[in-house]
């Protein structure tokens, strides 16, 4: 997932998406653990858009933090 479709976001569909990505690599973990997987590079996409929505997340935190 892209950056620019993050921000888009809203922050509850962001936790929520967050969840399920985690959900995702959690699986794609074990089914590589059990058979290699066809693109192993999808466990470090997957890694890369917990990381993308993270962020979003604790800029959004920052920036009510910083209105107040």
């Amino acid at each position: 997932m892209k950056q620019s479709v993050i921000i888009e976001l809203s922050t509850p569909e962001i936790v929520e998406r967050l969840a399920e990505e985690k959900q995702q690599l959690v699986k794609l973990k074990l089914n590589n653990a059990v058979s290699p997987l066809e693109n192993p590079n999808k466990i470090k996409e997957q890694r890369r858009t917990i990381a993308r929505m993270k962020t979003e997340l604790r800029r959004r935190e920052i920036n009510e933090q910083s209105k107040k």
